[in-house]
């Protein structure tokens, strides 16, 4: 029961927020404290009631058993399958020039195809508005976990108001389980000393196995499995990869469920991360498609549009979009960019077959066990195709979100090795635009390029269609309303005591059985780093940003808007602003409207600069911290920050008398990192730039024997130039009980992220892929390692 105090709280909150004539921006922190004050006083569910009869003893006494959760005799299982980073043009199904995807095909060919169904332009934010059928902002991912701010619409912090899917159905009966990618937690929550509420099983799904950040290494994964951290059961070189793994983990699920309760449906919320960079993919995969992308970009966009209007997908009469002034004519690049270039493509539709051959193994299992009619697929992806990879792709992403420009022969000579364990690979994004056709752009913009994705509904037991295509413009907020709506459930008013928010979606269930049926529902914006866009009664605003650039804050305000009629230009390829700027007016009006009413506001058009912003910390601010051995790696969002900053690291161990070698610390992994450890008896530092360059410091003479102090300081001795991918240079200096054996000038460090795939910190042992080209295990310390201090006093 909640104080007295409390209720009186919340009852002057309600009086203060009862000032309906507001403007939307100052109610906000009401609207928030109210919600924050409710969290605080609702209480615990109740116990059921007890319906039987309790005497002084047994025998004048009857049981009554608490009765257990049981889904609807014949209820679905659901199985949502989101993609990563999957363009518009990018299955068989959606007209995709020569990339095979028959698993998926034939769900589309058994089921529905919408071709007018949108995302956010970014992964967080599209998961969480399909998980909890509100907007991404509502739900506080405006960006992706690692860019969050302290902004309502931005923190990463899910509201406990805004339920999961999964809250949800669990209650009601399901099974719940989450594989794969998952993207949202808060960085410095992806730790073991967090509580976990922001994990899977903190949203009431019942098993989790993946990754919880934004993605992972396919070969060396950073992998949870439900709340803690485990290692990948085999290696690369065993022919372990990470979507063999998840796949016979989901079977386990399912079997597991069946066995015991075969007629207990199961939701599964299955997130491959494919295909988002890292394109690992076998090299086997990758020889089918020797030669297919030789004709190059502009050609599989010509080609695309044909089949997707051939197969319906595209109105008749639809026109490409014009070319990006970013992207140039593949006749007029060189050969070497040609031959470079046409093989990453290689790479990634292998990668996408690969994802569509273990989609097929899950759909296989429901076959065999005779759970396939009765369970209701949907497969969609994220967000539009990538242009992460830049102009000319890249062979390590990690370069990306350090701002980092590397050469052609840098990419060409990773060419053979595109796609296995020495890279982290991504395409070029001529590659995103062919992708995303017919539309304009691609991922992280508003445009459709960027929002556009393939939507595939099957359920055989449910729909009776076969094969058809839907026009409704639909959007991920609506994908939770309408499976409610299937399921003839009403959203809870509270979830563990907590008041939901309403569901900002709508049902696109009606659309099933009827081609032309019409979708009540308002107008939906689009933002992202700055970028915006409206949908309303088939008209599209968008504000275009270059390829590449940040947004500065002046350039916010009062941007050029585009205007497109979709009803008649289906891939945006006309801009008709200047013939109807009334029109316009009332779209950007209608924008900024609904950018009051869900927390898009303020409007950020910084990117991967965000990274370097101070995030909060379960700890209070410290300038020392001490790391012992026989812990597990530390997540990088909360372990020591030494970029671009003077430090020291300082380890106590004790060398036996037969010597010892081993990691004293390390950090980040073999794209990026850091390691300071022991080898052949001397002391070593050794900093990778972004897989580019090691700078080495090693002792000039040997370790003693006994008990020792072993240091490391690097001196800054120049700021970090972030715009052009060069962290803070200085002097790196090797002590060995506090006599200086060793000193090296580093002239450039890694500005802003060690590594995108956890490869956090370790003390004694080196997680994952080594940091250092040094060793080639994890290089347990052998000696005795009493502890290690990192000092950063600047």
């Amino acid at each position: 029961m909640a104080r007295p105090s409390m209720w009186w709280a919340l009852v002057a909150i309600l009086l203060l927020t009862g000032c309906a004539d507001e403007a939307p921006s100052q109610q906000h922190g009401a609207n928030a404290a109210l919600e924050t004050a409710a969290e605080a006083v609702t209480s615990a569910p109740l116990k059921q009631q007890f319906g039987g009869v309790i005497g002084n003893t047994i025998a004048e006494s009857v049981a009554a058993w608490p009765e257990q959760a049981r889904a609807p005799e014949g209820a679905p299982n659901i199985l949502l399958v989101m993609l990563d980073d999957v363009g518009f043009a990018q299955l068989g199904s959606y007209g995709a020039h020569r990339i095979q995807t028959p698993h998926i095909d034939r769900l589309a060919d058994g089921g529905l195809r919408f071709n007018n169904f949108h995302a956010t332009p970014l992964c967080s934010p599209t998961r969480a508005a399909f998980l909890t059928g509100r907007n991404h902002h509502s739900a506080a991912m405006g960006v992706i976990a690692e860019f969050s701010t302290g902004f309502p619409g931005y923190t990463g912090r899910m509201p406990l108001s805004h339920g999961m899917l999964s809250e949800i159905l669990a209650p009601e009966g399901w099974s719940t389980f989450a594989l794969g990618k998952w993207h949202l937690t808060p960085s410095e929550d992806v730790n073991l000393a967090a509580n976990r509420r922001w994990w899977p099983l903190g949203r009431a799904f019942d098993r989790y196995y993946g990754f919880l950040g934004g993605t992972t290494n396919r070969y060396v994964p950073w992998l949870t499995q439900d709340n803690h951290f485990v290692r990948p059961p085999a290696t690369p070189e065993e022919g372990y990869h990470l979507l063999t793994d998840m796949v016979a983990k989901a079977r386990e699920y399912i079997l597991d469920v069946k066995h015991v309760a075969p007629e207990r449906p199961f939701f599964m919320y299955f997130a491959p991360g494919g295909t988002r960079a890292p394109h690992h993919v076998p090299a086997e995969w990758i020889a089918r498609y020797e030669g297919q992308f030789d004709e190059g970009w502009d050609h599989y966009r010509e080609k695309t549009l044909e089949r997707q209007i051939e197969l319906g997908i595209a109105p008749a009469g639809t026109r490409l979009s014009p070319r990006d002034p970013s992207i140039p004519a593949w006749r007029d690049l060189t050969p070497e960019q040609q031959e470079v270039f046409a093989h990453q493509m290689e790479v990634f539709a292998a990668y996408v077959s690969f994802v569509d051959h273990h989609v097929g193994q899950l759909v296989e299992l429901l076959e065999e066990i005779e759970q396939l009619d009765n369970t209701l697929i949907l497969l969609t992806s994220d967000n539009g195709a990538s242009i992460e990879g830049g102009d000319q792709g890249l062979p390590n992403e990690v370069l990306f979100f350090n701002n980092v420009q590397v050469p052609l022969e840098t990419i060409a000579a990773a060419k053979d090795e595109w796609g296995g364990p020495e890279t982290f690979p991504i395409y070029a994004a001529g590659w995103a635009w062919a992708g995303n056709t017919p539309f304009l752009r691609w991922k992280r913009d508003t445009t459709r390029g960027g929002t556009a994705e393939p939507m595939i509904v099957h359920w055989p037991a449910g729909i009776a269609a076969r094969g058809e295509i839907r026009t409704q413009f639909t959007h991920a907020i609506d994908v939770a309303p309408t499976l409610l709506d299937l399921l003839d459930m009403e959203p809870p008013a509270s979830i563990n005591g907590v008041m939901q928010a309403p569901m900002e979606g709508v049902s696109f269930a009606p659309t099933f059985a009827d081609a032309n049926a019409e979708l009540e529902r308002e107008a939906q914006y689009f933002e992202m780093v700055g970028r915006r866009a409206i949908y309303a009664d088939g008209w599209r605003a968008y504000a275009p940003w270059p390829f590449g650039q940040e947004i500065k804050p002046e350039d916010l305000q009062d941007p050029k808007w585009m205007l497109f009629h979709i009803d008649e230009d289906f891939s945006e390829s006309i801009d008709v602003a200047d013939q109807y700027p009334e029109k316009l007016k009332e779209l950007r009006e209608l924008w900024w409207a609904q950018a009051h009413r869900y927390d898009v506001l303020p409007l950020d058009g910084r990117s991967v600069i965000r990274q370097a912003e101070p995030r909060p910390q379960m700890s209070a601010p410290r300038n020392r911290y001490v790391y012992y051995a026989g812990a597990g790696e530390v997540s990088s969002a909360v372990a020591v920050n030494v970029l671009n900053r003077s430090h020291t690291i300082t380890a106590d161990v004790v060398i036996p008398e037969d010597g010892a070698e081993g990691v004293l610390l390390a950090q980040g992994g073999r794209f990026a990192g850091y390691s300071f450890f022991v080898k052949d008896d001397r002391l070593h530092y050794v900093h990778n730039y972004v897989g580019l360059e090691e700078h080495t410091v090693t002792s000039s003479s040997m370790i003693p024997k006994g008990a020792v102090t072993l240091r490391y300081e690097f001196e800054r001795t120049g700021p970090p130039d972030f715009a052009a991918g060069r962290g803070s240079p200085g002097v790196g200096r090797l002590y060995i009980d506090d006599r200086q054996v060793g000193e090296k000038e580093i002239p450039v460090t890694v500005p802003l992220a060690f590594a995108l795939s956890g490869e956090g910190l370790c003390a004694g042992w080196d997680s994952l892929s080594p940091a250092v080209s040094a060793y080639d295990d994890e290089f347990h310390f052998s000696g005795t390692l009493r502890r290690v201090v990192v000092d950063v006093a600047d």
